[in-house]
C-alpha cells in the first residue's frame, strides 16, 4: 500500500477559482507526464524539484484543462515522497476528469488522511504534530489556530520526549541494578529517583489540567442558554448565531431538546446551547428536554439565564427555585429580556422607572411583582451573577453581551512555547502516564524492589510515547487518519 501512487483532490468540494489535485509515491511524476504535456515538450521527470511548470493535460487528443504543475522530490515533501500538485480551474468537471485519468493510469484514490499518515511514517513529523495538522484545518479562531501552530512545530513533542529521556536513564539503571541482584548493589540513587517522579508528576499533572482550556480552544466555550418558556432563549440563539438556528413560536414548550452550534467572537470559538423552557408539565418529552436543560448546566463554562420582564413574577420565582442551587459555582449572566417593552407610565412610587437596556443593578429596588417590571432582587438573593438588559428582538445590548461573554471566557494569552492540550486521546493517555508515575513515587516510599519500580516507570513512558507514536499500532493509527479528510 506505501509503495502506490495515491492521488485525491486537496481542495474543498464545490466550485471555484482553482482546485489542487495531490499525487504522492514513487513515479508520481513519470504518471503525471502520461496525460501532461508542456509547450516545450520537455518532460516533467527532467526538470529540478521544487519548480512550477505550464501545460495542459490530455484525454488522447483532446485538451481538458490548462494547469501549473509543481514537482516535489523525495525526501523533500510533505509526505517525504516524490509528489505533485496539480492546480487546475475549479470546475468539478476538470477535477473528476484528472483524477480519473490519473486512476486509468495506474494511481490509486488516498485513503483518509493518508498523504499525513505517509508524512508520519517517513519521519517528517511525529503524531501529535499529524494530529494538529487536522486542527489547524479545522481552526475557526485565533486562539485555536495558535495552539494548533504550537503543537505542529513540535513543542508538545519536545516536552513529552524530555519526560521519557529522563525515565529511560533511571529505568536502565534500575534494570541494570536486576543483573547484579546476588551482589545487593544499587546503581539508581532512590533520592534522586524520588525528586524526578515529582518532577515528571507536576509537569504531565500541569500538561493533563491544560485539557479544560484546550478543549474550551478546540470544540466551544460551552454556553447555555437557559430559563423559561417563551423567555426569548431561542430568538437570543439566532441573534447570537446570525442565523435561524431555532424555531421561535409563541407556544410554549417549542424547544424540547437541546440545540447546539459555534460562533466566533472576539477571536473565541463560543458553543451556544438552546435548552428546553423551565416549566411544570405533564409532557413526557418534554420533561426529558427539561432533564436535558440541567444536565448541559452541569457541562456549560457559562449559563445565560434569560428572564421575561413582561411574565408574571411567580412564574419566576418557581423557576427560580429550581434553578439557582444548579448554578453555584457557575459563571452566571443574568438576562432581562424584553427590555423594550418597560415604559414610563408602567413605573410606579414603589419602582421608579429603570431606562430600558441599562446595565441592570438591581440592589436597592423596591419589590414589586406586577409584570413589565424589574424582579423582585430578592429572588436572586445569593447567585453571584453579572446582570444586564436586553431586547433580543430588537437586537439591544447585544454587543454589550458579546462582550461580556469574551471577558468571562477567561483565555489566556498564548505563547509561542505554550503547551495546551486539545486532544481527547493525548489526555486520556497523559491521565494513565500519572497514575504510573504515581504509583513509582508511591512504590519509592514504600521501598519496593526495583522489577516493581521499573514495571510502573516502563509504563509511563509506554503512554507518552503512545501520544507521539513512538509506541503505537496499525489499529490506533487508522483510528486517528481515518477521521482526516480525504486529501490531508
Amino acid at each position: 500500500m506505501n509503495e502506490d501512487v495515491i492521488c485525491a483532490i486537496s481542495t474543498p468540494p464545490g466550485i471555484g477559482a482553482i482546485a489542487v489535485v495531490r499525487l504522492s509515491g514513487k513515479g508520481a511524476i513519470a504518471l503525471t507526464d502520461t496525460i501532461f504535456k508542456s509547450p516545450s515538450g520537455k518532460k516533467l521527470t527532467s526538470q529540478q524539484p521544487n519548480t512550477v511548470h505550464f501545460g495542459r493535460i490530455y484525454e488522447g487528443n483532446e485538451i481538458v484543462d490548462e494547469v501549473l504543475v509543481t514537482l516535489f522530490h523525495a525526501p523533500h515533501s510533505f509526505t517525504g515522497e516524490e509528489s505533485v500538485e496539480i492546480s487546475c480551474h475549479g470546475s468539478l468537471y476538470i477535477q473528476q476528469k484528472i483524477i480519473e485519468l490519473l486512476l486509468s493510469h495506474g494511481a490509486r484514490m488516498a485513503q483518509p488522511g493518508e498523504f499525513t499518515r505517509r508524512a508520519f511514517q517517513n519521519g517528517k513529523f511525529d503524531l501529535s504534530q499529524a494530529e494538529a495538522v487536522a486542527d489547524l484545518i479545522a481552526s475557526t479562531s485565533q486562539v485555536s489556530h495558535r495552539v494548533a501552530m504550537n503543537q505542529m512545530r513540535g513543542g508538545f513533542a519536545q516536552k513529552l520526549n524530555e519526560l521519557r529521556e529522563a525515565l529511560l536513564q533511571f529505568v536502565s539503571l534500575i534494570e541494570l541494578e536486576l543483573d547484579f541482584s546476588e551482589e545487593d548493589v544499587e546503581f539508581a540513587d532512590r533520592r534522586q529517583l524520588y525528586e524526578l517522579t515529582e518532577k515528571i508528576e507536576t509537569s504531565i499533572e500541569k500538561l493533563a489540567n491544560s485539557f479544560k482550556l484546550g478543549n474550551a480552544i478546540k470544540n466551544g466555550i460551552p454556553v447555555a442558554i437557559i430559563g423559561e418558556t417563551n423567555a426569548g432563549k431561542s430568538t437570543l440563539l439566532n441573534v447570537l448565531l446570525n442565523e435561524e438556528k431555532a424555531i421561535v413560536s409563541d407556544i410554549h414548550g417549542t424547544t424540547r431538546d437541546t440545540i447546539e452550534d459555534t460562533v466566533n467572537i472576539g477571536g473565541i470559538l463560543f458553543r451556544f446551547i438552546d435548552t428546553a423552557g423551565i416549566r411544570q408539565t405533564s409532557d413526557t418529552l418534554e420533561n426529558i428536554g427539561i432533564e436535558r436543560t440541567f444536565k448541559k448546566i452541569e457541562q456549560a463554562s457559562i449559563v445565560l439565564w434569560v428572564i421575561d420582564l413582561t411574565a408574571p413574577e411567580e412564574n419566576l420565582q418557581q423557576t427560580a427555585e429550581a434553578l439557582i442551587p444548579k448554578l453555584n459555582k457557575k459563571q452566571v449572566i443574568l438576562l432581562f429580556n424584553k427590555a423594550d417593552l418597560l415604559s414610563s407610565r408602567e413605573s410606579t412610587p414603589s419602582q421608579p422607572h429603570l431606562p430600558p437596556f441599562q446595565e441592570a443593578t438591581t440592589k436597592g429596588s423596591s419589590p414589586h411583582s406586577t409584570p413589565k417590571t424589574v424582579p423582585n432582587p430578592s429572588l436572586m438573593a445569593g447567585l453571584k451573577a453579572e446582570r444586564l438588559f436586553i431586547s433580543a428582538k430588537n437586537h439591544q445590548n447585544i454587543d454589550r453581551l458579546q462582550s461580556l461573554l469574551v471577558k468571562m471566557a477567561h483565555i489566556p494569552q498564548i505563547g509561542e512555547n505554550d503547551v495546551i492540550v486539545t486532544n481527547l486521546r493525548h489526555y486520556e493517555a497523559l491521565k494513565k502516564a500519572l497514575e504510573a508515575i504515581r504509583r513509582v513515587k508511591k512504590g519509592l516510599n514504600d521501598g519496593l524492589s526495583g522489577d516493581f519500580l521499573s514495571q510502573d516507570i516502563r509504563e509511563c513512558m509506554f503512554y507518552l510515547g503512545e501520544i507521539t507514536g513512538q509506541i503505537t499500532t496499525d489499529e490506533i493509527l487508522g483510528n486517528i487518519f481515518s477521521h482526516f479528510c480525504i486529501g490531508k
